[in-house]
């Protein structure tokens, strides 16, 4: 527990989680991960519009890596609870490595738009399990759960910024240097991801054999959905995760076409789609600043809140006006930092795969359906009506949820989480295996709500 001088609880600061033993190689191989997912996206969405000129062709390559990421979390990510963190990070980062070699020689031998879009599916799908694979390793990473909370933070925000610099890059690679060189770049950030995690990366302590149970890849999912469905806390933490997608996705998906009707030029388009992004960095580096346990506290309320500025919309404001609403509904999205935080510590550590990635593939789903309601709402009134309906559609089943918000169930849980030890009792969410390191153990019974 870190403490002030008065005994009360007191943040972790980002330094302390950056000095914890290997996070610092294991945060710089996942961002270089990033970036070459992102490099490789624009890649062969570059490369594919100078083959074509076609840009429903170009937006197709867009779809084919969103897809496949779904598929790939919900049927691969169960392999976590058979191997180590680190052996599926490692193994995933070498088969991508390995395919985008293949998407090089299909770029320079071939112009098979077919083959590329296969290639980047394939690409896509078999990287589904590293981010359930990361969460995990993470939490092996700090037992103590307030620094684990604020390096999930750390993480969070990293990955926002990373994603942009990764579209940045991949920008400027293909265009002064051609798409094989970037491609060749991308090849590179997994093969040096896979040598730093397989260095340092330490080895998870194994789930007891009782608790490993493991069916078929259906089966898995099933599982890990009875395990969801079986505690009312995590059931409602991923509702209001889902409910909140509509709301979240609706401005991104009419931002050009609002930016168009108002006589803004594409370069508002772009302003408009990065106020939300902007507006979440900056909202998870104030949430940030709050114990984890506070953080929590504030999860329904500000979820209750996210859709107001998006009302203003509806009137057609000037675009700043509506950059300025959107950047506050982006800054009011950190809810989403302790939601899935708490989440993931109350997922046993047997079942983190499979709830991880029904999870995840949930939520990816999801938003991605909302991005389609957003759009086809938008033809049929107009953007501003659009990003208006999906707001209010989002705050009428947020307000019903926070109706049946389980306060007690989820403050006992992560009480429990934060403060295991009872009377002198060491922790019974870590263990020290054989090799000294502290790691996480299945949390203990009776956190579920019936």
């Amino acid at each position: 527990m870190v403490s002030d001088r008065r005994g009360e609880v007191s943040v972790p600061s980002f330094r302390e989680v950056l000095r914890a033993p290997v996070f610092l190689p294991v945060f710089l191989a996942s961002t270089l991960s990033t970036w070459g997912d992102y490099i490789a996206r624009i890649t062969v969405a570059a490369v594919v519009f100078s083959w074509t000129g076609s840009a429903l062709a170009t937006a197709a390559t867009f779809a084919v890596s969103l897809v496949p990421s779904i598929l790939g979390r919900a049927l691969l990510s169960p392999l976590c609870d058979r191997l180590a963190p680190r052996t599926c990070l490692v193994g995933t980062h070498l088969i991508r490595a390995v395919l985008v070699g293949c998407l090089v020689a299909a770029v320079t031998a071939t112009r098979s738009v077919a083959l590329v879009l296969v290639l980047l599916f394939v690409l896509e799908f078999v990287g589904g399990p590293a981010i359930t694979a990361s969460q995990i390793l993470l939490t092996d990473l700090f037992p103590d759960r307030r620094l684990y909370a604020r390096a999930f933070g750390l993480t969070t925000l990293a990955t926002q910024v990373n994603q942009a610099i990764g579209l940045a890059l991949g920008g400027v690679i293909v265009g002064r240097t051609g798409d094989v060189n970037a491609l060749a770049l991308d090849l590179a950030t997994f093969l040096i991801g896979a040598a730093v995690l397989w260095m340092v990366a330490p080895r998870r302590s194994e789930v007891p054999p009782e608790e490993q149970k493991l069916a078929g890849l259906v089966g898995d999912l099933a599982q890990g959905w009875r395990e969801i469905r079986r505690s009312r806390v995590l059931t409602i933490l991923l509702v209001v995760s889902l409910a909140s997608a509509l709301a979240i996705a609706a401005p991104e998906a009419v931002a050009l076409p609002y930016a168009s009707g108002h006589n803004g030029s594409p370069t508002w388009g772009g302003f408009l789609m990065a106020a939300p992004i902007l507006g979440t960095v900056v909202g998870l580096i104030l949430i940030g600043r709050r114990p984890a346990e506070h953080q929590t506290q504030l999860v329904m309320r500000l979820a209750l809140l996210t859709p107001l500025p998006l009302l203003v919309t509806i009137v057609e404001p000037p675009l700043t006006s509506v950059w300025a609403a959107w950047f506050v509904c982006g800054a009011l999205q950190a809810y989403m930092l302790p939601l899935q935080s708490a989440f993931t510590l109350l997922v046993p550590l047997a079942m983190r795969g499979r709830v991880f990635g029904l999870a995840g593939a949930l939520s990816v789903g999801v938003t991605g359906l909302c991005f389609l309601l957003a759009g086809w709402i938008s033809e049929r009134t107009s953007p501003a009506a659009s990003v208006g309906v999906c707001a209010v559609i989002s705050l009428g089943v947020l307000v019903l949820l926070a109706a049946r918000w389980p306060r007690e169930e989820i403050s006992a849980a992560l009480e429990a989480t934060f403060d295991p030890e009872v009377e002198g009792t060491p922790p019974p969410s870590t263990r020290q295996p054989e090799d000294g390191i502290p790691r996480p153990m299945t949390r203990p019974g009776g956190l579920s709500g019936g």
